[in-house]
């Protein structure tokens, strides 16, 4: 008993606590964690400014698909160089090849009248459908647009997409194929890019495409997007007495909207953007990876690598499942997914389109409110289509063009008596037009609930 009371009284005194400092430094030394690296399960914020653009990119799908199938069915019209297609058959390609409902072509052509056509054919004296000239001038402007980048920008991105495969800058083929659209590449790229520069690119015979060097590539050919975005910033927002050290390998962050940031995760987001890294143009096959320092490092770096790699597309953006293809050339880990919501300040994941199926990636850093800050000619040409696709059925003269179509509404329904129903749809039983017309149901079987339209 006695030694139990003298025990605490024997005990040294607590050291005399210092001053809190002030900062995120000073929060990071006081409340230091065992780990730099930012937590694994992060709850996941949807930014409705992202799913905006994903909205109108559904409709432009569907538009697209609908748009070859004409094409692949489509017959010269007379008088003009348009070319045109019967309904008919129209409707059974899209139930058999986009496994839509029997009715869905029908209302999908209906509600946009300002890319699809819809008029009685003169000869034939069927319902035939055609695309207008102002949806026709958009498709040609994009590819005007295309053109213009091919020996500039688009040879570019090529080169440096190569140089993101070290050590020896080869990708396959039918990827970079799957990645064209997103690079503003033509269709026929592998004979108008990469067989029209011999000294620049080499197609193998396994389907391969290597890196060739020239004495007339830039010097800041091995640049990244974010080392300029850090510069930039660097020297415009630069405050009095801040350090070098916090801003030589930090990304550009700016999370969603109601994303709760604790102060733990702060100062991990401060550690991990103070660890420095190789650059994803770097060859590292050769470094040890054993130590828990080095991992670290090699996912900060995969982080610039799908940096790298999302800055070179047109619009900042491309799907997860074409961004896997490259997964082992940007060593990217397995569960992509799991690995890009870990830095949702950095990257954005969208799930609209095709029933939650299709997933996005955004560049956070390379839009604002739903615009892409730096716009290319490719861009614009894209959006002008994107337009024309989100305009009002209201806003369109319908009225010649309904009835121009007579008998052949029946048509509409692909031959299964679909044609009276869509007619009392647009037009009531009166044979006036309707008043209202939901356009945000273009889409049927697609996420179609979402209130937000476009751009906030």
């Amino acid at each position: 008993m006695m030694l139990r009371r003298i025990a605490p009284a024997l005990r040294p005194p607590p050291p005399p606590r210092a001053a809190a400092p002030v900062g995120v430094a000073a929060a990071a030394a006081l409340y230091s964690s065992k780990s730099t690296s930012i937590p694994q399960k992060q709850q996941r914020v949807r930014d409705h400014s992202f799913d905006g653009i994903m909205e109108v990119q559904k409709r432009v799908r569907r538009f697209h698909a609908l748009r070859a199938l004409l094409l692949y069915a489509a017959a010269p019209a007379r008088g003009s160089g348009a070319v045109s297609a019967p309904f008919t058959r129209l409707g059974t390609l899209a139930r058999r090849q986009l496994r839509l409902a029997p009715l869905d072509a029908g209302r999908f052509l209906l509600r946009h009248p300002h890319v699809f056509h819809l008029f009685l054919h003169p000869v034939h004296r069927m319902l035939h459908a055609r695309l207008t000239p102002r949806a026709t001038a958009a498709l040609r402007a994009e590819a005007d647009a295309v053109a213009a980048a091919l020996n500039t920008t688009s040879v570019l991105r090529l080169r440096k997409l190569l140089l993101l495969a070290p050590p020896h800058h080869r990708l396959r083929l039918e990827n970079i194929r799957m990645l064209r659209r997103d690079l503003g590449l033509p269709d026929d790229f592998a004979d108008s890019v990469i067989l029209s520069y011999p000294s620049l690119f080499r197609l193998t015979s396994d389907g391969f495409v290597e890196f060739l060097p020239s004495p007339a590539d830039r010097p800041d050919l091995t640049v990244a997007a974010v080392e300029r975005a850090r510069e930039r910033l660097y020297r415009e927002h630069r405050a009095p007495g801040s350090g070098e050290e916090d801003a030589r390998f930090a990304f550009p962050t700016r999370f969603p909207p109601g994303f709760k940031i604790g102060k733990y995760f702060r100062i991990a987001v401060w550690k991990w953007q103070r660890l420095p890294y190789a650059s994803p143009y770097v060859d590292v096959s050769g470094h040890d990876l054993r130590s828990l320092e080095a991992q670290r490092r090699m996912e900060k770096r995969a982080v610039a690598a799908v940096h790298e790699l999302l800055s070179l597309t047109v619009e900042k953006r491309t799907t997860l499942e074409r961004l896997a293809l490259f997964r082992e050339a940007l060593g990217v880990p397995k569960k992509i997914k799991e690995f890009l919501l870990k830095y949702q300040g950095i990257f954005y994941i969208s799930t609209r389109g095709n029933q939650g199926k299709l997933h996005t990636v955004f560049l956070r850093e390379a839009y604002y409110k739903g615009e892409l800050i730096e716009q290319n000619e490719i861009y614009e040409a894209r959006r002008n289509l994107e337009e024309l696709l989100m305009i009002s059925p209201q806003k369109a003269n319908l009225d010649r063009m309904f009835t121009s179509m007579g008998r052949g509404w029946e048509e509409l329904g692909g031959g299964r008596r679909g044609g009276a129903e869509l007619r009392d749809e647009f037009l009531g039983d009166g044979g006036g037009r309707k008043k209202n017309v939901d356009a945000d149901e273009a889409d049927s079987g697609e996420d179609s609930g979402v209130e937000s339209l476009y751009i906030e």
